[in-house]
């Protein structure tokens, strides 16, 4: 056992050498664990400390004696003592040269320091002097201790280091992972030490060909993500083409096949972080997620007997199936998994159930139809009972998500049943969801009423305010309500035990309602009365004083009762609660006028509640809680749309939206600065949420074009093909073709160097993705070797006129990472198509169009204002030169029509140069206004410049 415990401070070397054995540490451990009594070890401890003190107070000790003190300082404070005066000497020990009294100081740092510790900062500076060593295990060990403790100034200092050894191309795959995962502690603790510039190099090492190193850079990828989803957009793509190379193409090392089940651990981070961001719309991608997701699925066809497989291949399964979800236009996928699902429910493995069930909710929410989750519903009642909590829980959730009108009386009905039984720990939770389902899909007056008193009955305690609150909101809006409510919270006043929330909606109903009742036998306004005064001394004094309240009422509705009721005013003016006291004295007042003409006034029928957010839904949202992962759905997320109630004529629309939304307060009778009836509550909770942070550095906008980007732009925007880019690495040419409102642009990318790059990347941005839309059909392949060439194909749609061109990002690493932002010459004119008029015909067409605001005239200066140059830019423009339209030979006539999925739009032009002074007159005319200055606008910046054909 010494010998075991000693072993733990040794690293390398073989034999029994002094350095290898230690054997004063292994002769103190088995003193220690020979120790009879207490008293004997702790005797033995402080004589070693005492020792060790001495020696270290001494100086002039080796590196091995420094080791073998600091090792047995190590076992003693395991063991619970405290050994402070030997943390100098352990921070002293890392800047050792030695690798093994390195290691032992640094397994003493990340055991006796703490992120607020005053020695850590001067473990800094030997921290990084690690980082920057050539040796790989000097950097692992500074990495370790840099994870372990972590403190923001530690952070803050050393992050560059640590982002310099993930992304260098020199690091070792081994030391590149623990870069990654170091990274991601410290930027837990830290958010802000990772910089935006760094997002494009990080999401290049997910191309790494080690799978530990892409793994790791993947943990690290899905967390930022999740906070700066528009600065990390381009993981997406990674993520769908790394899948699939995993999945289909089986590129993958034989090491990382855990029981036949290829990366099940990168398989699972790549289809979560597709879940972070919005289906993508591009043809391509989408067609590399389907292979994959159905490659997953045809693997999981057959169930294996063996358990660790099972478990790998189930953990794959459900991720994909959570992400055929997320897309949800895969409907043969769709179809498939609702069956596979049904089976997984019903399992008898209490994870599979519970994943089962968790995918199944996530499909109820985000179908169109619920029909197939509804052949299961008897299984996922019995889920219920369940004897695991996380199931039942889980089994609840399904249950309110695959609620509608046709079984919602059922589920209701059930889950009324499963609350008299059911774990404390999530009965309130039930409560706001039977709350929310049962005003959602009422369809009847009685049914409403009856279900809601018997769920805050049943609930007693667990019934938050916002629910009861919720019910007299909608009574108060409703008059085919307020009847039967009244009549229905009077029993329940009147029974012998009723709990206190019944009590508080029993004083505001039957005190605005109570004599709509007041004629019906066993509902006098003396019975009434005696119902309330009975419950008054059991309750709390909010509810007390919403009785007294309710009794004020009273004095204006039925005088016959008005002795009692001043005489209750005048019994409690004498309560010891402050609050009770004013407000009987002020009742009492009040009634005792001369005049009702105050009461009269004062008392007056509550108006409806005025339309809000419904409390409920943010009630239950709070109830959830954040999790630590950022879920991509919610088992709330429908219920934004409009409820039954809101949908049926039979209860005015049954609850119209404007009557029943839901406020948060509630007054009834006299109005307290304190809100008294305890449901007048702020508004600040609608500021949660707001982020007031500047938005991510888009790299691949306008904004960050390359510097030598507009030669080749310009040249193309007259040509069909040729060279976009051209630098000593790379060249990029291009070939378009438009045919109406479509066109199609295949990239050429040539590697011009001796080297291959690496995970070569392209990004587009769209600025206006609302009038052109972006289809790319195929991505150019990450890595390209030597005088080779990877192509591109994307499609570009004119859905109606566009001001500016999208650009495309290129980045690869050679060495070190590259990047090139370019604005891709998609134009409006590339949608136009010549046309050919007669004289009359343009004449008359000119005329029709009319003037302002269909027309834009502009005088600018030209740089070749010649005849041929002129027109060839014409027509390099797409627009039909017309001979012999304009009296002056000089001028230029041309027509064309553009193209958009919107429609088509006729323009006409008229150019007029003046040689001599190097001028142009443009007028434009087109059948759409929008369209004249977008042509204008660049026809006067390629006719005042030098061009490049």
């Amino acid at each position: 056992m010494a010998s075991a415990a000693a072993a733990m401070f040794n690293r390398g070397g073989s034999g029994p050498s002094k350095e290898n054995t230690m054997r004063g540490l292994v002769s103190f451990i088995a003193d220690l664990r020979n120790a009879r009594a207490r008293e004997l070890e702790e005797k033995r401890i402080n004589k070693e400390l005492a020792n060790i003190r001495q020696k270290f107070k001494q100086g002039s000790l080796t590196g091995y004696d420094k080791k073998k003190y600091v090792c047995k300082l190590l076992y003693i404070y395991i063991l619970g003592w405290n050994v402070d005066f030997g943390h100098t000497e352990a921070v002293k020990l890392i800047s050792a040269t030695k690798y093994s009294e390195k290691q032992i100081g640094y397994l003493a740092v990340t055991l006796f320091l703490h992120e607020d510790h005053e020695l850590l900062p001067l473990a800094i500076n030997s921290i990084r002097k690690d980082l920057h060593d050539y040796n790989e295990l000097n950097n692992c060990l500074a990495l370790h201790a840099i994870a372990n403790v972590g403190s923001k100034e530690m952070g803050e200092s050393l992050c560059a280091d640590v982002h310099r050894l993930l992304i260098s191309p020199t690091s070792k795959p081994f030391v590149k992972k623990k870069a990654a995962l170091t990274m991601l502690r410290l930027y837990r603790k830290v958010p802000s030490i990772i910089q935006p510039e760094w997002s494009e190099r990080i999401i290049a090492i997910m191309d790494d060909p080690d799978m530990g190193v892409a793994l790791s850079v993947t943990s690290l990828v899905m967390t930022i993500a999740q906070d700066d989803p528009d600065g990390y957009k381009g993981c997406y793509v990674k993520a769908a083409s790394r899948l699939r190379k995993i999945v289909v193409d089986h590129e993958y090392s034989g090491d990382y096949v855990y029981y036949k089940v290829p990366c099940p651990w990168l398989q699972c981070k790549l289809l979560r972080l597709l879940q972070y961001f919005p289906p993508s719309e591009d043809s391509h991608i989408r067609q590399l997620m389907r292979d994959s997701l159905q490659a997953i699925l045809d693997a999981a066809m057959e169930m294996p007997k063996n358990v660790q497989q099972n478990n790998a291949q189930n953990a794959v399964l459900f991720e994909a199936i959570n992400l055929i979800i997320h897309l949800d236009t895969e409907r043969d996928l769709m179809v498939h998994i609702s069956t596979k699902l049904g089976k997984f429910i019903a399992s008898r493995e209490t994870n599979v159930r519970y994943l089962g069930l968790e995918a199944m909710t996530h499909l109820a929410v985000r179908t169109e139809t619920l029909d197939p989750i509804k052949k299961h519903q008897d299984i996922i009642i019995g889920t219920l009972k369940d004897r695991d909590i996380t199931v039942r829980r889980q089994g609840l959730d399904l249950l309110y998500s695959m609620c509608d009108s046709t079984n919602s009386q059922k589920i209701v009905q059930e889950l009324l049943k499963y609350l008299q039984t059911a774990d404390y720990a999530i009965r309130e939770e039930m409560v706001l969801k039977i709350a929310i389902l049962t005003e959602k899909y009422a369809t009847d007056v009685k049914w409403y009423v009856d279900i809601s008193m018997r769920l805050i009955a049943m609930a007693g305690d667990h019934v938050s305010d916002e629910v009861w609150q919720r019910v007299i909101q909608i009574v108060t809006n409703n008059d085919e309500l307020q009847i039967y409510a009244a009549q229905t919270i009077l029993r329940y006043c009147q029974a012998d035990h009723c709990h206190e929330t019944l009590v508080k909606i029993g004083s505001y109903i039957l005190g605005e309602f109570g004599h709509l009742i007041a004629d019906n036998k066993g509902c006098s306004p003396i019975e009434q009365f005696m119902a309330l005064q009975g419950k008054f001394n059991a309750c709390s004094p909010n509810t007390r004083a919403m009785i007294l309240s309710a009794f004020v009422k009273f004095v204006n509705l039925f005088p016959e009762i008005k002795p009692q009721l001043l005489q209750a005013f005048r019994t409690y003016s004498h309560s010891l609660d402050s609050e009770l006291q004013q407000r009987a004295c002020e009742y009492l007042t009040m009634a005792t006028m001369q005049t009702d003409e105050l009461l009269r006034t004062v008392l007056d029928e509550m108006p409806p509640f005025p339309e809000r957010a419904s409390a409920l839904l943010s009630r239950l949202d709070k109830k959830q809680g954040p999790l630590g992962d950022k879920r991509t759905w919610s088992v709330t997320g429908k219920d934004g749309m409009p409820s039954t109630l809101d949908r049926s004529a039979t209860l005015k629309r049954n609850f119209s939206s404007a009557r029943t939304a839901m406020t948060n307060g509630v007054t009834n009778g006299a109005v307290t600065a304190n809100g008294a009836n305890g449901m007048v509550k702020s508004p600040i909770d609608e500021l949660a949420g707001l982020d007031l942070m500047s938005g991510p550095v888009n790299l691949a906008s306008a904004s960050h074009l390359s510097p030598d980007w507009e030669p080749g732009y310009n040249r193309l925007l007259l040509k069909p093909e040729g060279t976009l880019y051209e630098d000593v690495q790379i060249q990029i040419g291009l070939r378009s073709e438009y045919r109406a409102d479509t066109g199609c642009l295949i990239l050429y990318f040539t590697n011009k160097s001796s080297a291959p790059i690496q995970s070569f990347t392209t990004t587009l941005d769209n600025p206006s993705p609302d009038q052109l839309k972006i289809d790319i059909k195929d991505l150019p392949n990450t890595t390209v070797h030597s005088n080779s060439q990877a192509q591109q194909m994307i499609m570009f749609e004119a859905r109606t006129v566009f001001t500016e061109s999208p650009t495309i990002r290129v980045s690869y690493m050679a060495g070190s990472l590259q990047a090139l932002t370019l604005k891709l010459p998609v134009a409006l004119h590339k949608y136009m198509e010549g046309a050919v008029l007669s004289s009359d015909d343009f004449f008359k067409r000119w005329k029709q169009i009319g003037g302002a605001p269909r027309e834009v005239q502009k005088i600018f200066s030209g740089y070749d204002v010649g005849y041929e140059s002129t027109r060839r830019l014409l027509e390099g423009f797409k627009w039909g030169v017309l001979a012999g339209v304009d009296p002056n030979p000089r001028n230029f006539v041309g027509a064309t029509v553009l193209h958009t999925s919107g429609g088509k739009f006729g323009c006409l032009l008229r150019l007029e140069p003046n040689v001599e002074q190097k001028m142009y007159r443009l007028t434009i005319r087109a059948t759409d206004e929008a369209v004249p200055p977008v042509l204008m606008k660049y026809m006067e910046e390629r006719l005042a410049m030098p061009w490049p054909l």
